[in-house]
């Protein structure tokens, strides 16, 4: 059995409409003993927030129905949101521009890399240990 770190797993929000996409981050995600919730649209992800939820970090896809990431992104620094950290994910390399306009921390190109999954999520878990 793994060995419990200082803290709780850090909690992540996948936002995502493509299965074979979301599919391959959570797998990365819980072999980096994260926890892990879905959403399938923005405006799922921004049910979550009012419903109370809270996530350490938050994997925005660009396109997708009924809500875009980058929408969805404004909507939640908008409702307080500051605290999580944002990162916007497409294939799309204009994504970047619409996602750090909208308020997201961090843009990264699909496909996204462990190495660069494990790093943000490395820096969200320093800081919740610095600050609480």
């Amino acid at each position: 059995m793994a060995s419990k770190n200082q803290g709780s797993a850090p909690r992540a929000l996948v936002v995502e409409d493509i299965k074979v996409d979301c599919v391959i981050l959570l797998r990365m995600l819980h072999k980096l003993n994260c926890e892990a919730t879905v959403a399938h649209n923005g405006k799922e992800a921004i049910d979550l927030f009012l419903e109370g939820k809270t996530f350490d970090i938050v994997f925005f896809d660009k396109d997708m129905p009924v809500m875009t990431g980058s929408e969805a992104v404004t909507k939640i620094r908008a409702m307080g949101g500051t605290e999580v950290k944002i990162v916007g994910v497409s294939a799309d390399f204009g994504g970047m521009e619409a996602f750090i306009g909208a308020g997201a921390n961090v843009f990264v190109p699909k496909p996204m890399k462990l190495e660069t999954l494990d790093s943000m999520l490395q820096e969200v878990l320093g800081k919740k240990n610095i600050s609480g």
